[in-house]
């Protein structure tokens, strides 16, 4: 079986691999770097399962940067590639899963599209009326970057959306399940089969209650801060509910990453004309989990008493383990301490640039502890054992 994997990021690398432990694979992206390094067999991004398996496995997969070629006989065509929400503006970006949609008409496949991407519920539905194709579904992913294969390897679920009245569309649907399954190291795995337009309705819910879970326990440490309570024995004394558990339970500067701001913001704005409260709350929260963390750093400080204050940002990426900078919620903090008037010095080794919007990024470790009156960081790091005195963190259990 032949499939293609348009977008080599997180989700659709990881597919890649772990369909080409059986099948042959061929992944498209417009980034020639990436391409190349897949090629090499060396991975492109931050994931320690990617770069074991590049290492230690044989797989059938090719990466290319024109897929012109490559659509007519492909089986299969996951769309993986990214898509953007502007709350502002109401608008979901989905022009880069349209633009391979067309690439593949114009090469005249026949194949079957599976839409791993986040778009609007509803969206592939649309796509059906509006190309005048019928082989679309719709497959949510649940990974964490930086374990975007090892979720693949031992998935919680697997979820594909498909027309339930339709009996060719129901067979690619329990197919493509099938080769999820398949390439997975975890055996029993639980399998879902509903419409498309549920399974976008799946993962958005599903990303929105992982952000209440976050902004719930970051509003509890707020409140712990604020009355000078030991945080860590209150949610550990939560947790031991067996109904609330311990997951997604470590205090944070609020929830970030490339999905569960956009996914959360998306979700509330489909609720136009719904009756609700508690979306709207999580948006909101999440807000003010930030600008709190900035008055506590700020007054860490000595602000207003000092106004001439260097504070030192640990790491730009969403969590340990990734360089993944995007939405990050550290990024957040620093927007809420710029009117404050503090200098911003940020240390990120992973990045190319010397500035970030106007604040100076430096890769000298030594130079950044020395020349910050304060530290934030969203997770704490064995490199920061020896200035401990000038942390301030929410890492209550050291770890994401």
């Amino acid at each position: 079986m032949k499939i293609l994997v348009a977008g080599l990021g997180y989700v659709g690398l990881s597919n890649a691999i772990l369909l080409a432990q059986n099948h042959h694979v061929v992944a498209y992206d417009i980034s020639a770097a990436r391409v190349q390094a897949v090629n090499e067999r060396k991975s492109p991004l931050v994931d320690r399962e990617i770069e074991q398996y590049f290492a230690e496995k044989q797989l059938d997969l090719t990466a290319v940067s024109d897929a012109a070629s490559e659509c007519a006989d492909a089986d299969y065509i996951i769309i993986a590639t990214p898509t953007d929400y502007d709350p502002k503006k109401d608008y979901f970006d989905t022009s880069s899963v349209e633009n391979v949609i067309e690439l593949c008409l114009r090469a005249g496949t026949k194949g079957c599209f599976v839409i791993k991407s986040t778009v609007p519920v509803g969206f592939t539905k649309s796509v059906r009326q509006k190309y005048g194709y019928q082989k679309f579904l719709f497959s949510p992913e649940f990974l964490r970057e930086g374990r975007a294969l090892y979720d693949n390897l031992y998935p919680s679920r697997i979820v594909v959306g498909t027309d339930r009245g339709d009996a060719e569309l129901s067979g690619l649907a329990a197919g493509f399940a099938h080769l999820l399954a398949e390439g997975a190291l975890k055996k029993e795995i639980p399998t879902l089969i509903t419409g498309t337009t549920e399974a976008e309705a799946i993962k958005l819910f599903a990303n929105t209650y992982l952000a209440l879970r976050v902004s719930y326990f970051n509003e509890l440490d707020t409140y712990a801060e604020m009355r000078g309570l030991d945080t860590r024995s209150i949610i550990e004394g939560v947790c031991l509910d067996p109904r609330i558990g311990e997951g997604y339970n470590n205090p944070s500067f609020g929830y970030g990453g490339y999905c569960l701001p956009k996914d959360t913001k998306q979700l509330l704005a489909n609720y136009k004309n719904v009756p609700e409260n508690l979306i709207q709350a999580i948006v909101e929260s999440n807000r003010t989990r930030k600008s709190f963390i900035a008055s506590q750093v700020m007054h860490r400080a000595g602000y207003p008493q000092k106004q001439k204050i260097c504070i030192g940002v640990y790491r730009l990426t969403m969590k340990t383990n990734s360089d993944n900078f995007r939405h990050s919620a550290i990024q957040g903090v620093i927007r809420c301490l710029e009117p404050y008037g503090a200098e911003i010095l940020i240390y990120e080794p992973m990045a190319r640039e010397k500035q970030h919007f106007g604040h100076e990024i430096t890769t000298d470790l030594d130079s950044f502890k020395r020349r910050s009156d304060v530290i934030i960081a969203n997770r704490m790091s064995p490199e920061l054992a020896d200035v401990t005195e000038k942390i301030y963190t929410r890492d209550i259990f050291k770890r994401d």
